[in-house]
């Protein structure tokens, strides 16, 4: 009965997420908007540009993921949809984790898809767009999960989309670290290609497992 459950779940999050729409589309546009700024701050360095690449991506892709994440359980919170689900026989860990798939689907997803694209803007070669592309596909999962987080913290208060901000974004940093490192280790880096990999998959591994916990825990916390 469950998995007929978390299937009706995604089936409906992601007709919200259709109906809503704008979410891919918004933070694509601000994916854009943050390369294509780059080039004016840094200067027409190509040299620079290529190497610094990297970096950009990844802080363009950290800002944008958590663009829409306020909104991840803030209109189940008005409508009292959230007070449904923990009612139902279905785990909150389940209904949080399923949210949180849909949300990548709809907004982590395109924006690694994007970033090869993107990544040209900044003079990056093949090699460079290929790592940048394959840490983010691995380290975007984390970002929404670790968001989820402080969305469940914040889906009770009013206007919580700077305090969100406030608690996710230092939360994030090893992430970015490790995305980077992995990126610029894959093209000739000062450390072996693989360790900043498998860290950045173990960080993704750990939020995928804990993160779902502590969302629900929060939402329990925050609706008393």
């Amino acid at each position: 009965m469950t998995g007929r459950a978390l299937s009706a779940l995604t089936v409906r999050e992601l007709r919200l997420a259709v109906r809503i729409g704008g979410s891919a589309l918004l933070g694509t546009l601000f994916f854009l908007i943050v390369v294509t700024v780059v080039p004016f701050a840094v200067g027409p360095d190509l040299k620079l540009l290529a190497r610094l690449g990297p970096a950009f991506l990844w802080i363009g892709a950290l800002l944008a993921s958590l663009l829409s994440i306020d909104r991840l359980f803030q209109a189940d919170t008005d409508d009292g949809s959230l007070d449904l689900l923990m009612l139902s026989s279905t785990p909150l860990e389940l209904v949080v984790l399923v949210k949180c798939l849909v949300h990548w689907l709809t907004t982590g997803l395109p924006l690694v898809v994007a970033a090869p694209v993107l990544g040209l803007l900044l003079d990056m070669d093949g090699m460079q767009l290929l790592s940048v592309t394959g840490t983010l596909l691995i380290g975007t999962p984390a970002l929404t999960m670790i968001g989820a987080v402080g969305a469940a913290l914040t889906a009770s208060l009013r206007r919580g989309g700077l305090l969100l901000a406030v608690i996710v974004l230092p939360v994030t940093i090893p992430v970015l670290v490790f995305g980077v490192s992995a990126a610029a280790a894959a093209t000739g880096g000062t450390v072996p290609a693989l360790t900043p990999f498998l860290v950045l998959g173990a960080l993704t591994l750990a939020s995928l497992a804990l993160a779902p916990f502590a969302a629900a825990a929060a939402l329990r916390v925050g609706l008393e």
